[in-house]
């Protein structure tokens, strides 16, 4: 690469692939905007180009990666603050400093009134370990306030949650992504990765050039399901079901290592006798996978020298979740698939910084380095680097949904930044009529997203490529995005915003604006901690493209001799205080909300290949949007004909909670008794609307993936025209 191309990370997801961009003059910028879909004036000035030399994606971008460029076009984002104009209701431009005196002014008002846990901050997992660690931090002493949580919570926190509980530490993935491509079978569990991070598709395609085996559970014939020597569709919300059912069979026909369980595991007669109540027979019923398939699953997970469990966001996203993600972990752990290379349990994470936004305190209960906020040594340690008493830090606070939920009644203020809830939010409706309830709410972001214009005051960030900072991908790998051009005039970085607002609350200091000077301190905040970074320096990072954590500080650190970094875990011991991995006993239970008379059919929900999240920035492209511009409702063509709907006709879908109208999309490749709604869209095609807001009660998960809904036939405005109750048998 020539001079001008700033290597970095895409900005979206937790793959994080390695980019450059390249800078480019007016016009060649102006033209590259105009090929791709963005306004063909004033573009961005940098165009991406491949890295090949970074090891995770090997150059290969998607879609999104490849036009991420176009969100930093002037025209595509938000360049002066807005402040509501009190008489017309209005968002109207303002200078910067009437901004934060105004955001100021509404968060002090609101603690002084009504308390400090009146005034609540809500994250993002796609903020910078810089953002996200600073974030917690200007929370917990600026605020004094309890009540932080964030995005993330929505995300990975079930599986979190069961790999705290069964091998003392949470890292989405144990091992490189590469290992992947070298085990003997992976079991893959409701992950559509061909859409959500196209790029790692390559490992499992080199996985089966290498003799190896995939299973794909997942309730549709997605695109990665169709790579697959073996696909499960389980009915939505069976999943601990399914995995219990294949540990009884792994049980029965002798198939455990039973060495590896004395020598390395504890609590395995309890997990074992729970299992054994789920028979194949049984497990058939539940999930509607046969039991041949059930068998088929175990010969090729057993008989491979080595293999894994992956499992997203399908299986971790119910009220069961945690204990879900823990019986596939029994799993592994029955047949020796833990703590030996190649071999594993891993978590694919979704948001881009989900593995560091995580880790470094935005979340309710958490400090930075993943310690435990209601651990006296741990918040001795941080308030050290923070210059505070420890008996000053408050508690742990609400979980994200229960934060949101609380907006209007016990939490009257509100600072947000990088996430947008009104789209991506359970029982969406109900989230939004609580933010409107808000007597301030300040948001922070580089679009004008459906949340962010609800806002009092709007303050316009820098975007990825604007600002240095690191983040940390599904694998535990720190990386290092570099900044590549300067912020248009009018827009400030999130750790300005964030030192401007502790400046008028009366922290003067300790908020730095230099991302190098905050990841400084948030390796000395989490030096011993299970997420140990105090080893990790931005030179480090550039020199060997990532360092794994735990990387503690060694005397001579940054040098040679320093800590290597730990790319697999769990290889001599396990994270738990005796170096065994914990069974946990886990048994079937339904979804929070099962199907009945009046709500007969199952809604699932997901991402499709050319939108994100939310869809609050890759709405904003053109490509995008030509590739999939909106909303949908996946059935199977029994199902339409019963409703009487042809392909492209609209169709409502109604829950206990709401009602979504989208056109209908009919396909073989899912259940009859399930429909499919992506997620990315406000308005009548909302999905959220109709998500369960069920939590788990160990992780606090809402119950995205599994309600009861049911499907009307709408004509034009949406109006019923006819309503299948009756729903076709079998999958």
């Amino acid at each position: 690469m020539n001079a001008a191309t700033v290597d970095t990370h895409c900005p979206y997801c937790a793959l994080q692939c390695g980019m450059g961009l390249r800078s480019v003059g007016p016009g060649a910028g102006a033209a590259a905007g105009a090929r791709d879909g963005a306004p063909a004036a004033d573009g961005p000035g940098v165009e991406v180009v491949e890295r090949p030399g970074f090891p995770v994606n090997r150059g290969a971008l998607c879609g999104k990666g490849r036009t991420a460029a176009e969100l930093l076009t002037p025209g595509a984002r938000l360049t002066t603050p807005l402040v509501r104009n009190a008489d017309t209701g209005a968002l109207e431009p303002a200078g910067w400093d009437a901004a934060l005196d105004r955001v100021a002014a509404g968060l002090r008002q609101t603690g002084a009134a009504y308390g400090r846990d009146a005034v609540g901050v809500f994250g993002g997992g796609g903020l910078t370990n810089e953002k996200a660690y600073t974030l917690g931090k200007f929370a917990r002493v600026a605020l004094g306030t309890s009540q932080i949580d964030y995005n993330g919570r929505f995300c990975m926190s079930s599986a979190a949650a069961a790999h705290g509980r069964a091998f003392g530490l949470d890292r989405g993935l144990p091992f490189p992504l590469a290992d992947v491509a070298r085990t003997g079978c992976v079991i893959l569990v409701g992950s559509n990765l061909a859409e959500t991070m196209p790029p790692a598709l390559r490992y499992l395609t080199e996985l089966r050039e290498n003799g190896g085996k995939l299973i794909v559970v997942d309730p549709r014939r997605t695109r990665t399901a169709e790579q697959a020597d073996l696909h499960l569709a389980p009915r939505p919300g069976t999943d601990l079901a399914l995995a219990l059912g294949l540990l009884h069979l792994v049980v029965a026909q002798g198939r455990t290592d039973e060495e590896f369980i004395a020598a390395r595991t504890s609590g395995w007669e309890e997990a074992r006798s729970a299992a054994m109540a789920h028979w194949p027979e049984m497990v058939e019923r539940i999930t509607g996978v046969p039991v041949p398939q059930l068998r088929e699953a175990v010969e090729l997970f057993c008989d491979a020298a080595s293999s894994m469990v992956l499992t997203a966001r399908g299986p971790e996203q119910q009220a069961k979740g945690t204990d879900t993600v823990g019986a596939w972990i029994n799993l592994c752990l029955a047949t020796g698939r833990a703590g030996r290379e190649l071999s594993g349990y891993g978590c694919l994470t979704g948001q881009g910084n989900g593995q560091g936004g995580r880790e470094h305190g935005q979340k309710a209960d958490q400090l930075p380095g993943y310690r435990k906020l209601d651990d006296p040594a741990a918040r001795r340690h941080v308030a050290e680097v923070w210059g505070v008493d420890p008996d000053a830090l408050p508690g742990p606070g609400r979980s994200a949904y229960e934060l949101l939920d609380a907006l209007g009644r016990d939490v009257r203020a509100l600072l947000l930044m990088g996430s947008n809830p009104v789209v991506s939010a359970p029982r969406a409706a109900h989230v939004e009529e609580r933010i409107r309830s808000l007597n301030f709410l300040a948001v922070a972001d580089v679009v004008l997203s459906e949340t962010a214009a609800l806002a009092d005051v709007v303050l316009p960030v820098a975007q990825w490529a604007e600002e240095t900072g690191t983040t940390t991908n599904l694998e535990g790998r720190v990386l290092l995005r570099r900044r590549a051009l300067d912020p248009p005039p009018g827009v400030r970085t999130d750790l300005e915003v964030l030192n401007g607002l502790a400046a008028r609350l009366g922290w003067e200091k300790g908020f730095p604006t230099g991302p190098e000077e905050v990841f400084d301190e948030l390796r000395r905040a989490s030096a011993g901690g299970p997420a140990d970074y105090s080893g990790i320096t931005y030179r480090r990072i550039a020199q060997e493209d990532g360092v794994f954590w735990p990387c503690p500080q060694l005397p001579e650190d940054d040098s040679p001799a320093g800590h290597p970094g730990t790319p697999r875990l769990f290889l001599d011991r396990f994270a738990t205080p005796d170096g065994r991995a914990r069974f946990v006993p886990v048994t079937y239970r339904p979804a929070d909300e099962e199907t009945d008379d009046a709500y007969p059919v199952v809604l699932t929900t997901g991402r499709v290949l050319a939108q994100y999240q939310s869809g609050a920035q890759t709405r904003r492209v053109a490509e995008l949007n030509a590739a999939e511009p909106g909303p949908f409702v996946q059935l199977h063509p029994r199902l339409a004909e019963r409703l009487g709907v042809a392909d492209g006709e609209p169709v409502a879908v109604v829950s206990r909670r709401g009602r979504a109208v989208a056109p209908a999309r009919v396909s073989g490749a899912i259940r009859p008794d399930t429909v499919f709604m992506p997620f990315h869209w406000p308005g009548e095609g909302r999905a959220n609307n109709l998500t369960n807001p069920a939590l788990d009660p160990t992780s606090r998960m809402p119950e995205f993936k599994v309600c009861a809904v049911r499907l009307e036939a709408a004509g034009a405005g949406g109006a019923v025209e006819s309503v299948g109750a009756e729903v076709p048998e079998g999958a």
